[in-house]
Order: C-alpha cells, then sequence, then structure tokens
C-alpha cells in the first residue's frame, strides 16, 4: 500500500512539474506600455507548486512536519537558536510581539509587564499595525519623527522621546531600509525598556554586519506575497531566548499555559499533576490558560510554500538589492531626475535589503499627479503605507502623544513615493520605468 502511494505521490509531483511548465508563471513576457509592472510580486517557481502538492496530500490541515522545519531554519537567518514561531500574518506576528511585554507569563519570568497608560515609542510614518497593538493593550503610543533621508526613526529622536512612564520602542524598518538597531538597544539597556523589531520589510537586512531582527526581544516577519518570501498569507515572531518564546507561543495559541505541538499529549510530563490559579489541582493541561490570546496559528501548506520560498531567499534579495541599484543609478546618470526626485539612501554601517525603491518627489512636482501618471502607462507605484497615522482617520481620537513636530513625517506624506524592486523585474522592465520618469516630468516642466 505505501509504495502505490508513494508512486502515486510522485506521480502527482511530476504532473506538477508539466503543469507548472505551461502555467503564466512560466511564461510571462513583457511588452514596454501594455505589460503592467507591478510594484510588488511574488516570484514562484515549479518547486513552489510541487511543496504544496507534498504537503497536501498529507492532509494535514494544521501546522505539521513542514512548519516544525520552518520554525527551525527560519532562525539562522537571524543568528538565533531559539525557534521561529509560525503565525497566520506579518500583523499578527507584531500583535503576538507586542503584546507579549504586558502578558501574565511575562511577568511570571521575572520581567516587568507593561500595564495600562505605560508608553511605547514608535513612528507615525509606517504601517498601522505597528503601531495598533500598542493601542489594542491600552498603551499610549509616543509619535516622534523620521529622518526624511532614511525614513528612519535616529536615536537622537528616541532618547528625546524617553520618559518616566516609557516601557518600550515599537518600530519597522522601513522599506527593507534598517534603521540602527543596534544603537537603540544600548539605548534600551540604558533605560531598562524593551525593543521590538518589525522586519516584515526588511529580511535580510544587515546592521554593522548584524542581522535586522537580532536586536529585540522579539523580532516580526510578513509572508504576504509582496514580501521578500511568501506563503500567501503568513508571518512569524523571533524571541531572543526560549523563555520569551514560550511567553509569544501562549498568546499565538489560545493563550494557554501548555506548549504541546498539534498532535502531542503530554511534552511536560505533568498533563495531570498540576495546580494553576484557582483550579482544581490536576485539571487538564491542555485546558489550562495563563494569558488572555488568540487563535494566530497558520497551516502546514502555508509553511510548504515557505519552506521552498526560504531556499531560495539570498538570491531574492541580491535581486532586490541589484534592482534597487540600477534604478539609483538611473536616477543619479539623468541631470533632470536627479534635481527633482531624491531617493531614499541606506542609513548608515547598514545593508539594506530593498523592500521598494522609496522616492521624494522635489516641490517642483506634483506627487500625486506623478504616481497617476505613472499608473496610466503601466508602472505600479505605492505611496509611503499610511503617510502620516495621525492624520488618518482611524486615529483621529486616540490617546498619544507626539515628541517634537512630525515635520518630515508630513513631507513624506505629501511628496514622497515608491517604486518596485521585486525579483520578478527585469531591466527592460527597469529602462521602461527611467524612460517613463523621465518623459513625465520633462514634460511637466516645460507646460
Amino acid at each position: 500500500m505505501n509504495e502505490t502511494m508513494d508512486s502515486l505521490r510522485t506521480q502527482i509531483k511530476d504532473l506538477g512539474t508539466k503543469y507548472f511548465s505551461l502555467s503564466p508563471h512560466a511564461n510571462r513576457k513583457f511588452v514596454a506600455g501594455e505589460t503592467y509592472i507591478p510594484v510588488t510580486a511574488k516570484v514562484l517557481g515549479s518547486e513552489d507548486l510541487l511543496s504544496l502538492l507534498d504537503s497536501s496530500l498529507d492532509m494535514w490541515l494544521t501546522a505539521g512536519r513542514f512548519a516544525t522545519e520552518f520554525e527551525q531554519k527560519l532562525p539562522e537567518m537571524f543568528g538565533r537558536t531559539t525557534k521561529a514561531l509560525l503565525v497566520n500574518s506579518g500583523s499578527s506576528a507584531n500583535l503576538v510581539a507586542l503584546s507579549s511585554f504586558g502578558a501574565n507569563s511575562f511577568a511570571a519570568l521575572g520581567y516587568r509587564p507593561l500595564k495600562q497608560g505605560d508608553e511605547v515609542i514608535t513612528v507615525a510614518a509606517g504601517f498601522p499595525t505597528t503601531v495598533n497593538p500598542i493601542l489594542q493593550n491600552g498603551w499610549k503610543p509616543i509619535f516622534i519623527d523620521v529622518d526624511l533621508a532614511t525614513m528612519n526613526a535616529t536615536v537622537d529622536k528616541i532618547a528625546e522621546a524617553i520618559g518616566p512612564k516609557t516601557r518600550a520602542i515599537s518600530l519597522a524598518h522601513t522599506l527593507g531600509n534598517p534603521y540602527r538597531a543596534d544603537l537603540i538597544r544600548k539605548l534600551c539597556n540604558d533605560h531598562n525598556l524593551y525593543l521590538m523589531e518589525d522586519c516584515c520589510d526588511a529580511l535580510g537586512a544587515t546592521i554593522n554586519g548584524a542581522p535586522a531582527g537580532s536586536f529585540g526581544e522579539y523580532s516580526t516577519l510578513s509572508f504576504y506575497p509582496a514580501h521578500h518570501i511568501t506563503m500567501g498569507e503568513g508571518g512569524a515572531v523571533l524571541s531572543a531566548n526560549g523563555r520569551l518564546k514560550k511567553v509569544a507561543e501562549s498568546l499565538r495559541d489560545w493563550g494557554r499555559d501548555c506548549w504541546c505541538e498539534p498532535g502531542v499529549d503530554n511534552t511536560c510530563r505533568k498533563r495531570f499533576d498540576q495546580q494553576l490559579g484557582g483550579l482544581p489541582h490536576g485539571y487538564d493541561h491542555k485546558y489550562t490558560y495563563s494569558n488572555v490570546g488568540y487563535n494566530l496559528k497558520a497551516t502546514d501548506m502555508q509553511a510548504a510554500l515557505g519552506l521552498s520560498q526560504l531556499a531560495k531567499v539570498q538570491k531574492f534579495i541580491d535581486a532586490r538589492r541589484i534592482n534597487w541599484a540600477k534604478i539609483n543609478s538611473g536616477l543619479k546618470n539623468s541631470p533632470l531626475l536627479r534635481e527633482h526626485l531624491t531617493p531614499v539612501q541606506p542609513t548608515e554601517n547598514t545593508n539594506p535589503s530593498w523592500f521598494g525603491f522609496p522616492i521624494v518627489c522635489s516641490t517642483s512636482i506634483d506627487r500625486n499627479k506623478l504616481v497617476r501618471d505613472l499608473e496610466d502607462r503601466k508602472i505600479g507605484t505605492r505611496l509611503v503605507f499610511g503617510g502620516n497615522l495621525l492624520k488618518q482617520p482611524a486615529y483621529q481620537n486616540i490617546d498619544h502623544k507626539v515628541v517634537g513636530d512630525l515635520k518630515n513625517t508630513d513631507e513624506i506624506m505629501q511628496r514622497a513615493f515608491w517604486l518596485g524592486v521585486h525579483p520578478g523585474l527585469n531591466d527592460e522592465m527597469i529602462n521602461y520605468m527611467l524612460e517613463q520618469l523621465e518623459s513625465l516630468i520633462k514634460g511637466y516642466l516645460t507646460k
């Protein structure tokens, strides 16, 4: 029976390879002005389809062997040995990581947990779900401005914002350009603060040779199709040590105290021999809850795709850096573009893993018109996420504080946008993007 099943599995995978060779993913052609150039794109190969087929044939619908392997391999990129936690999105990863700072089991480890009204330093020039968990936990976000040249918070701005109620810092590495997490880590150590690094856009970036995401108590990743690798939907939490990982794992898994893998019982060897909280002695550990948590787990099929993508991650990162350099060179070599479009540059002593190519327009250029005209010419664009989040409808009435002003954040909201650098681009596409930028700006200035 097993030989027959193994043989059928091989036949199915062989057919999958043939099917992929005929699919649009393997047969894309670019026609300038007709083919849309997406600002982000998943890059899939036959091996990704085969991994999905392999996992689906297991019929193990929750996290299983593929999830376990992925969670073990991912931390190697960060120089960490503690197993990662796979979750259903990057946003969920942020929720789990930040919420861990206020969890009962975080306090039980001897850490001082965040409580209602405590302050967390962050930025308004970013994506909502870096900030949302602060509000969802009843903490107060303290907003600081970013550096316009890098679109990241600086150590000086963070230091100015630290007050008696400050307990943590939550920042994203903007569009794959890292902030100086090494220096911020020192600041956290000096002031007894926790750090959460949102690396959802920055997988593979380094800071003074160390991986972005290796400095915080927690760091997070997203595997949405736009990101460096994809699971379709998915994300991960990386923890500085095994004790912190257990806290985050509880929040991901309903808040339970039990840490057994799916389908496994009695890992602690005390399943019916404990007394926790006000429960009777011997109450089943699988149904004992130490935290107010969620169910934010991912499936084994998602993990299977993530594994096949992870095997190609360095190639993807290299392609993003090469594409960024080509666009940067094109802007630099054009006097017209150089005068009116200023690209964001790498933070000092870092090597970005670019998510996009962010640009700040001069005051002579109408950013809104430029992005509309680029889209009309089949070139994908995006703004820098929420611009100034405090101008967004959802955040009009939140309890918050701004330290200093948000001048650069407003400049980003008004004048910045970004182009794609994903591995699906080729030289023909990049040249077309540069040609159209030059043509449009020349047209604006001669009218």
